[in-house]
């Protein structure tokens, strides 16, 4: 394990965001950044996913980390913290799921608000995937790292029936800020929206998020928030960040998340991630201010 810097706690864990953070735009791990996780896992530092993608879309897009399974302990934290799961095994850590009766108050007045609203229902640790007829109408096969002919589909009923990990929302002409600001006018207790990213509204328990669920793994793993080290460009990642000893956003981030990080590190098509954990395996105590340009100063 790299030594740390003299009144700094050791970095013990990189927790991160995998779209437009660790992923560049196009969906793809840079060369650089596999190096930086390979050196990681010799140097004994463990790189954890963070993410709104369930087990099977962290393995589309990133397998290097079942390869690395063994020096990184091999979990995640899946569906915007509401579950924890090795990636090699699919053994889950932790579920945290939605009341039956909230996810039926949530479909019935957000259907009220915005009537063309389609519904999607994600549980059974991530493996359950089942939408409303007129979803997959709206989807492509990178939403959700399934093919949209090959979705389930069930009848809205269904959908809330049983105790969901995550719910998502989508329009087809209303994007995420504009159904969040609709989710906030409505009294729906047991639930918090978000977004991260993508052109959905996305749903789970009230004080579920990715600061629950890294906290949840942190404990299991007997390290403390100081000793870990937090990256992410979403609304979703705003708790992570904060519950972290440092937050670190990426150049492209959205506006609210580069004001609350405690720095800025270069965008993702920089390799912004790979240049914090390079920095992070030497031991030094880089802080990181860059904009869009990703200068160190």
């Amino acid at each position: 394990m790299p030594s740390a810097e003299a009144g700094l706690p050791p970095v013990r864990l990189v927790a991160t965001d995998l779209d437009n953070t660790l992923l560049r735009t196009d969906k793809s791990v840079s060369p650089r950044t596999e190096a930086a996780l390979r050196a990681a896992a010799q140097a004994g530092v463990a790189v954890v996913p963070v993410t709104a993608r369930q087990r099977l879309g962290v393995l589309a897009v990133a397998p290097v980390f079942v390869e690395l399974a063994d020096a990184f302990g091999g979990w995640a934290v899946c569906s915007n913290g509401a579950l924890g799961v090795h990636l090699a095994s699919g053994e889950r850590l932790f579920e945290a799921t939605m009341a039956v009766a909230a996810q039926r108050g949530l479909v019935d007045r957000l259907t009220e608000a915005v009537p063309d609203i389609r519904f999607c229902a994600v549980r059974d640790g991530g493996d359950g995937f089942f939408v409303e007829p007129g979803y997959a109408e709206l989807t492509v096969w990178s939403d959700h790292n399934r093919d949209p002919r090959q979705m389930q589909v069930v009848d809205r009923a269904a959908l809330a029936a049983a105790p969901n990990l995550k719910m998502v929302a989508r329009h087809p002409e209303l994007g995420p800020r504009d159904l969040l600001a609709t989710f906030a006018t409505l009294d729906l207790p047991g639930l918090r929206a978000t977004s991260s990213g993508a052109q959905f509204l996305e749903i789970s328990a009230t004080g579920i998020g990715k600061a629950y669920g890294l906290g949840r793994l942190a404990d299991h793993l007997g390290i403390a928030p100081g000793q870990v080290v937090a990256l992410g460009d979403g609304l979703n990642d705003l708790d992570m960040l904060a519950w972290a000893g440092r937050g670190i956003a990426v150049a492209n981030a959205e506006p609210e998340l580069l004001a609350a990080a405690d720095e800025v590190a270069p965008g993702c098509d920089e390799d912004g991630f790979a240049q914090v954990l390079e920095a992070v395996l030497a031991g030094r105590s880089d802080r990181w201010s860059g904009q869009a340009t990703g200068i160190l100063t």
